[in-house]
């Protein structure tokens, strides 16, 4: 019963902490723009929040495999608290890249540990179910929190303020939301670091590793490189505003709560890189597709179609991880495998930028479908399949809602 409230916990702290990330995706770019800031510095607030996570992961992860998973749990979670509050105050870029910038170290801590936490719960067979679900929470949480931003903008639009005069009571909430998910985290999550085990001995950047950091490295990079700029090209494209942006993104928003845990099934049955190919093939096809769009209906489509390939690689990815990590080196190799993403997202936005202002607004997009293309490639001639040929598929029952997901995540084997 322990374990099994440990695990709603976690799935709880991640639901209510992604609130605001849904919302954030959409109105940061327009509302940096507002306040004056060029796509050079647009891709910058994307930049700045990768620096927290590229200087502290490949150490952190060593120190979670000492000192366990909860504490650095607790600090992500307290410095999300922090970013929201300064969210709250940004009235100029510089406030907003401060917001961004402890926002990033929120990231560090909070991502990492988590991911590892799920690796001490879940069963050898069944890793990429259960790194769906906490997927799952996370678009769970951003959809809700997305629809009450939205709701918010839309009331106080209709009462006639803009969107710099509602930007500080939007976040006054996601605050609130990040203090429910410290409760939960604070309250609700023990330490799940394995008890009965040998000090730390195993070599955590093993060949396949550093083949994956690689691979992860510059499709990161990639797709960082255009997500910053999608919004302010859809808007010079196709003239939308931020309402209709959200509405033809919820479709995609709607598949990525639920199909997750589901496509993780599959990566448990057949194995990983098979999933990591097609999410890749998928990713650049949406990308090459995108500078053609010329109305929303293609870019609903375009962005379910991208959800969908996110969700059946992610899962799978991050099986991969746990399946080559020694079990005392959990941390340290999350800690590699994510820094891998942050050092390239810390690149990507600043190079998307400068594409989109000096070569052309649609240079990004294509550059990204082929590196994506290049990433499936080395997955299928580089990578080595890693799920344990003996392991049997467990099939799980069906779910029908967050409580159900819930109680599955707590049956997962907790090893502390």
């Amino acid at each position: 019963m322990i374990h099994r409230e440990a695990s709603r916990h976690l799935w709880r702290t991640v639901f209510w902490v992604s609130f605001p990330f849904g919302i954030l995706s959409f109105v940061l770019p327009i509302y940096s723009r507002e306040l004056g800031a060029t796509a050079l510095e647009v891709g910058a607030l994307f930049t700045v929040m990768s620096f927290g996570p590229v200087v502290v992961r490949p150490f952190l992860g060593r120190a979670l495999d000492r000192w366990g998973r909860r504490p650095f749990l607790v600090l992500g979670l307290g410095a999300y608290v922090v970013s929201m509050l300064l969210f709250t105050l940004a009235w100029t870029v510089r406030t907003l890249t401060l917001a961004r910038f402890t926002q990033g170290w929120g990231d560090a801590f909070l991502w990492l540990t988590a991911y590892t936490i799920v690796a001490d719960l879940a069963l050898e067979e069944d890793r990429g179910h259960t790194f769906g679900q906490i997927d799952e929470a996370y678009y769970r949480g951003a959809i809700l929190g997305s629809l009450v931003g939205f709701g918010v903008l839309f009331a106080f639009r209709r009462a006639g303020h803009s969107l710099s005069e509602t930007w500080p009571w939007l976040f006054a909430l996601y605050t609130l939301s990040a203090l429910v998910a410290l409760w939960f985290g604070w309250r609700g999550v023990p330490e799940t670091r394995p008890q009965n085990r040998a000090p730390v001995e195993s070599r955590p950047l093993s060949g396949q590793l550093l083949a994956l950091m690689g691979i992860v490295f510059i499709t990161g990079a990639s797709g960082m490189m255009v997500w910053p700029l999608l919004m302010l090209f859809l808007q010079d494209s196709l003239g939308a505003g931020t309402e209709q942006l959200a509405m033809a993104y919820l479709p995609a928003a709607l598949v990525s709560s639920f199909l997750p845990s589901r496509t993780g099934r599959i990566a448990d049955r057949w194995g990983r890189k098979g999933p990591m190919i097609v999410g890749l093939v998928i990713g650049a096809l949406a990308s090459a597709l995108i500078p053609s769009l010329r109305n929303l209906f293609l870019l609903a489509f375009l962005w379910l179609l991208e959800s969908v390939g996110y969700c059946i690689s992610l899962p799978a990815e991050r099986a991969f991880v746990a399946d080559i990590a020694g079990e005392d080196t959990r941390g340290t190799s999350y800690g590699l495998y994510t820094f891998a993403y942050f050092l390239g997202a810390m690149v990507g936005p600043l190079a998307g930028g400068w594409l989109y202002d000096a070569v052309g607004q649609v240079a990004p997009f294509y550059l990204n479908a082929g590196v994506l293309s290049l990433g499936a490639l080395l997955v299928g001639l580089v990578l080595k399949e890693s799920r344990p040929a003996g392991a049997e598929f467990v099939p799980s029952p069906p779910s029908f809602g967050v409580a159900d997901q819930e109680n599955r995540l707590g049956e997962r084997r907790y090893t502390g």
